[in-house]
């Protein structure tokens, strides 16, 4: 099942950004295959919540940020071995699943090493100047070395006992073998011979009291032999394979806890792919672990893995622009944009579906959607879009209006049983948004950030009926305005306070004294706060003006 595609406004969401989110998740779901989910990547407000409330939708889900983390881009499903495993199996999973690194756990899954087909060629492979005696030492019990072998048990004494013993074959004239075994200096308690047919060595080595006697190719063992076996203590196995397989195995069957690292890289399931990419760059492994405060394992990932684009993908409305967008869009695929605002720096890799209409808002658009399709959307979907229509044209009086809007208004009332002045007074009477909020989530509550060249500003907005409440509190909001913009670097920060009856408007600016020396409307407050009359809309005639000052023109 793929993951969902989840919808976002801007990160300092305002009604439409909010309403057309929900709208478009329905009606992508009534129209295309997968699972589409509105989400937001900000606070609410008492506007927004008056909107969903009276229509009886839920807030969509709070999603902070999308950026990439490892517990993505991690396998889960990890082949792992014991302590107590032998290399004889981490070699048949390495084979059967073409891996090259196997994690050992033990219980709960708590990361104790790493064994590798670079670990075991190092254990099997020669070395000059090894000595023969280590080159056939191998750590384990005899059990191990019965399943490593698949062989038939004739005689066993302490099967289960992880000793160290040493690997030898038989090969030789019996008086050959005698020498050897005096030169070798190994206790016969430590010794594992492995003979084919060779009756008089079997013997030998039986009167020696050796501590394994491996018969190879799967030959019939005399009874004698056996019953030799049990009156010496001596264990006594049948390998189905030739000697020198047998011996090769033997030496296999070593517990994992004996070969494996204990130095690997481990990384936290939260940490970023991006941060990730950075510290791997000039690290070794071919693997790298993926464990819990712990020490638990949850995964493993490799270069490729974190090298692959994310699988994450999203949707924007209300906004085109990454630096307005949920934080970490632009590591991630963004594969529709439904906007009606000017067009900013978004980049894809491949061709996406864009919609950007000169319209009052983006459920306007939405909506007209739904019209083109034949579909009519629900009364609480219907409800919700009248609710950022109006918002966002402040009820068909906003400049930025179209009859586009006035078009779609009325034909959402007849679906949603409800007028468009019913809504707007459901809106504009929710409350004051600046007597509800503190003055720096005043500020961030539908605050856009924009870029002229080498200067940014960001402007907030919110919409009030009077302004005595922003006079009761112009004091506080010029103050967090001013440290928003000294906190994010920016040349300047405005915020205009709409007075919904009036339609006209206040604005403050805090910032680069050269531009608020050339805003030319009427100063009040001793040239704190600016009146501008008429002035309602942020995008069609605020953010003109300003980019006008900054181009060193007049608007």
């Amino acid at each position: 099942m793929s993951a969902p595609i989840h919808i976002f406004g801007h990160r300092n969401p305002d009604a439409d950004a909010i309403c057309s989110a929900i709208a478009y998740a329905d009606f992508k779901n009534r129209t295309a295959e997968g699972d589409f989910r509105a989400a937001r990547c900000g606070n609410s407000n008492v506007r927004i919540d008056a909107i969903l409330d009276h229509f009886g939708l839920p807030l969509p889900t709070f999603i902070g940020e999308v950026t990439p983390r490892i517990r993505e881009a991690m396998s889960r499903e990890v082949v792992t071995v014991g302590p107590e495993s032998t290399c004889a199996e981490v070699l048949e999973l390495i084979e059967e699943h073409d891996i090259q690194v196997v994690p050992v756990v033990r219980d709960g899954h708590r990361l104790e090493g790493v064994v590798s087909i670079f670990h075991l060629g190092g254990y099997f492979t020669p070395r000059l100047g090894r000595r023969a005696k280590e080159m056939r030492r191998v750590d384990t019990s005899l059990d191990c070395i019965v399943e490593a072998l698949k062989a038939d048990v004739l005689h066993m004494e302490n099967g289960d006992q992880v000793e160290e013993l040493y690997v030898r074959v038989g090969a030789m004239d019996i008086r050959s073998f005698d020498r050897y075994t005096d030169e070798e200096r190994i206790e016969p308690g430590r010794s594992v011979i492995v003979v084919g047919d060779r009756w008089d060595i079997q013997q030998r080595s039986l009167q020696l009291g050796i501590r394994l006697l491996v018969v190879s190719g799967g030959l019939e063992v005399a009874p004698e032999i056996v019953e030799n076996a049990r009156q010496q203590g001596v264990s006594l196995i049948v390998s189905p394979y030739d000697s020198a397989t047998t011996a090769w195995t033997i030496r296999a069957a070593t517990q994992v806890e004996r070969v494996m690292s204990r130095e690997y890289e481990e990384f936290g399931p939260e940490e970023t792919v991006e941060q990730v990419r950075r510290k791997t760059s000039t690290m070794d492994p071919a693997v790298f672990m993926v464990t819990s405060d712990e020490g638990r394992l949850l995964g493993v990932f490799t270069r490729r893995d974190i090298l692959r684009p994310s699988d994450t993908k999203i949707i924007l409305v209300d906004h085109n622009e990454l630096s307005q967008a949920v934080p970490g869009a632009e590591e991630v695929a963004v594969v529709e944009v439904v906007d009606h605002h000017r067009l900013g720096d978004l980049r894809t890799q491949d061709p996406i579906l864009f919609i950007n209409r000169p319209v009052g808002s983006t459920c306007t658009i939405v909506a007209d959607l739904y019209r083109q399709a034949g579909l009519a959307p629900s009364r609480e979907i219907s409800g919700v879009m009248m609710g950022g229509l109006i918002s966002d044209t402040l009820n068909l009086r906003s400049p930025t209006t179209t009859p586009t809007d006035a078009e779609i208004l009325a034909w959402l009332e007849q679906l949603a049983g409800v007028s468009g002045d019913e809504v707007a007074e459901i809106i504009f009477s929710s409350g004051s948004v600046i007597g509800a909020r503190s003055p720096e989530e005043v500020i961030g509550l539908d605050r856009k950030v924009y870029e002229e060249g080498e200067v940014r500003f960001a402007v907030s907005q919110v919409e009030e009926i009077g302004f005595q409440e922003f006079w009761n509190r112009s004091e506080a909001l010029t103050a967090a305005l001013g440290a928003s913009r000294e906190k994010e670097g920016l040349n300047f920060a405005a915020l205009l306070v709409t007075d919904i009856k009036s339609q006209d408007s206040l604005l403050v600016v805090a910032g680069d004294p050269v531009i608020v020396d050339a805003i030319t409307y009427p100063a009040v407050d001793e040239g704190e706060v600016f009146e501008l009359r008429g002035v309602v809309s942020r995008k069609k005639q605020l953010v003109p003006f300003l980019t006008g000052i900054l181009r060193g023109g007049r608007r």
